[in-house]
Formats: structure tokens, sequence, C-alpha cells
């Protein structure tokens, strides 16, 4: 088995804007590192860790490969056992070649929510992948959703190439937990990445699970980024948090999507509002887990009208926010979340808030229905296609 450098060598790390060198190896994260002087909450840095959408792209004719991984994950003290690694999944030309569990590394152990952390060390593990068909061939190796992964080496018992240009336009989605989608199956499974893979394009996923608040250097990325169309998919995290009132509301979304528009002012963007959540439809937050599992709004229904945001008032603000901006801005779209995950769907949410493995695939498959039809958000013509050129975002 040859090992195969994982950075400056023909592999891609695709979907990281940053690789944090650690004494294992590489940590991939998501959000470039001159951002991390920008936030303080350490929720922001662990989902930044998490990787989302992030692969190993490349060429190869071997027959089997193996990657050596340290993980992260978390565990209560009440708990018999760490919280689930997830999955990593091989794709071959396109197609879904395997899955294996990632394995347990580190541990950070606390006594309950909120309570203070501390690291059970663990040692890096090994995950093989056998029996792939000879000859040259594109690989993708997608990294678990939701579980920080350190890189430690790739290898391959055969030649690797970096990937050949195959003309697909990139996707640069941003959301909340619901787009970030730890509950689905695997890293394929996201509705982003569902979606993707039907509409033929690239997705780059800057999702941050709790942590959608409309933060300007989010948007300062997103404006730096190459890319062919973005989405944003806003307000959830804004209500359960209660991170805003409807007079800062929408001035906070104009500046983000300004400064979008200063990297890409002609790029397709399309804003998707809140997907259904009964507890915050016409209730504000702040919200928290109630006794049973499932998610309970804090706030006053009486206080919306004195400026609390419900899902039910960000949506109109939110059509009625992109109808103005649309009469100077022609690439710019509203989708209603709803479309996605409505309230005849609400029996699919496993807390009354995030959606299970199957629900996401039904919101990647609407979204792609919608977004990538003809006419649609998304379609061939929408824009025009900026230069291909290779990347390792």
């Amino acid at each position: 088995m040859r090992t195969i450098p994982l950075v400056d060598g023909p592999v891609e790390l695709r979907g990281a804007l940053d690789l944090e060198r650690t004494p294992t190896g590489v940590l991939p994260r998501r959000l470039p590192a001159w951002t991390k002087e920008q936030y303080q909450d350490p929720s922001m840095d662990g989902v930044t860790m998490m990787p989302g959408g992030v692969r190993l792209v490349f060429r190869t004719d071997a027959c089997e490969l193996e990657l050596e991984v340290l993980t992260c994950t978390g565990q209560l003290e009440s708990d018999e056992a760490p919280r689930p690694t997830g999955m990593l999944e091989l794709l071959v030309d396109g197609v879904l070649a395997g899955r294996r569990q990632a394995p347990v590394g580190h541990v950070m152990r606390r006594a309950g929510p909120g309570g203070e952390q501390r690291l059970v060390p663990g040692e890096p593990g090994v995950v093989r992948f056998t029996g792939l068909r000879p000859g040259m061939k594109h690989v993708e190796l997608w990294l678990p959703q939701q579980t920080p992964t350190e890189l430690v080496a790739l290898r391959v018992d055969g030649e690797v190439r970096a990937p050949l240009p195959d003309g697909r336009r990139r996707w640069v989605h941003h959301g909340s937990s619901i787009s970030h989608c730890v509950e689905a199956e695997g890293p394929t499974g996201t509705w982003p990445a569902v979606a993707a893979a039907l509409g033929g394009v690239e997705t780059i996923n800057l999702s941050l699970a709790g942590n959608s608040v409309l933060d300007p250097y989010v948007a300062r990325t997103i404006r730096d980024l190459p890319a062919d169309l973005i989405s944003l998919k806003v307000g959830i995290n804004i209500v359960a948090l209660a991170a805003f009132r409807l007079r800062t509301f929408a001035p906070a979304v104009h500046g983000f999507l300004d400064t979008i528009r200063d990297g890409h002012p002609d790029t397709p963007l399309l804003v998707v509002s809140p997907v259904s959540c009964p507890a915050l439809e016409h209730t504000p937050g702040p919200a928290t887990t109630g006794r049973d599992g499932g998610i309970v709004a804090l706030g006053d229904p009486d206080d919306v009208d004195t400026g609390a945001l419900t899902l039910a008032v960000v949506r109109d603000e939110l059509a009625r926010l992109v109808a103005a901006r649309g009469a100077h801005d022609p690439h710019l779209r509203h989708l209603d979340g709803r479309e996605l995950l409505g309230p005849d769907d609400v029996g699919g949410l496993t807390d009354g808030l995030h959606p299970d493995a199957a629900a996401y695939r039904r919101m990647g498959k609407r979204f792609a229905a919608v977004a990538f039809a003809d006419g649609g958000p998304f379609g061939r013509g929408a824009a025009p296609r900026r230069p291909t050129a290779r990347r390792s975002a």
C-alpha cells in the first residue's frame, strides 16, 4: 500500500476552507482560518470542525484503499456509550460503492447539557474499502457530517492522480442544522447532497448547526468563494435564539445579501425561508428542549405585535424583502421553505424541529425539482458561468 499526501498532492479536499495542522495530521474546517478571530462561542468553533460535505476527491486504479482518521465525539456521563460517529461513504464514478462507520477516537465527556467538558484521549482508527473495480476511476471519499475528523493518512494499492475537470457548476449553500443534517444516515444523505446529485452540480455546504444568524464573516466568506449558484436558508436559528427583532432583522438580511453581491453581482441567489416547525410557527423564541425531548418555544405570542419574531413573521419578511430587491436584482429568488418540508411533513421531525433521514432525502428531491427545473432559480442558463478552475474548497 502506498501512502498518498493529503496536502499539496494529487488529492483535492473539497468542502473545507481551512486545513488546521495538528500533531496527528490535518483537521478540515468549513470556514477560513481568519474567521476564528470574529466569534467567541465554542459551539461555532465546534460546527466549523464538523466536516459536512467535506470529501477527498481523486482518480485511482486502486482496488483497495484505507483512510486513517482520528475522530472526536461527545458523551454524557449518564450515557453508556459515546454519540455515534457517523459514516464515511465512498463514491466511485458518482455511485455509492461503500459505507463504513467512523471509528471512535477522542471523546469529550460532560456531566450534563451545558456542563464542563473533559477530554478522554483516543487513538486513530483505519477505515478500509476493498473490492473496487480495476482500472482508473473517479473517487470521492466523504467524511461524516457530524463528527470532527482529523485526517492522518490515505493509503492505496495503486496509482493516484488529480481529478479531471468535470464541468459541473458549483453550488454554495449556507443554512442551519436543518441543512447541516446531523440526523441524515450519511454524508451523501444530507438534503443538499441529495439535491446536488440530482441537479448535476457540486455542492459546498457551509451550514452551521445552531449558528446560522447572519454573521458578517460568513457573508464575506461566501462573497470570496468561487460560485455558480448560491442559496441561503434563513430563519430557524434566528427565531430559536431570539437573535433579532423585526426592526433589526431586515437590515441584517440586506447587509448579508449586499456583501455577497459585492463578489457575486450576477450569480443566481436563492433565499429559502424556514421549513415547518410547529412550536415556533406563531410563538417567538427563545427555544429550549422539553422533558420529552421536543422543542419548546419560551416567548410570548403577544410580543409579536412589538417586534418579536416567529417563523410566520420571518417567512413574510423574507418574501417581502426579496420581492423588493428583485426590482433591481433579477437573479435573486425566494423559496418558501414549506415547499421542502411543510405542515403535512412534521411527522418526520425527530424532535419537532430536525427532520429524520427519510425527510432529509425528500427535502433534497423537492429542492432539486424546484431549483434545477427549467425556469427554476438554478436552471441551466440562469446566469453566465464563471471560469472553471481547479480548487481545494
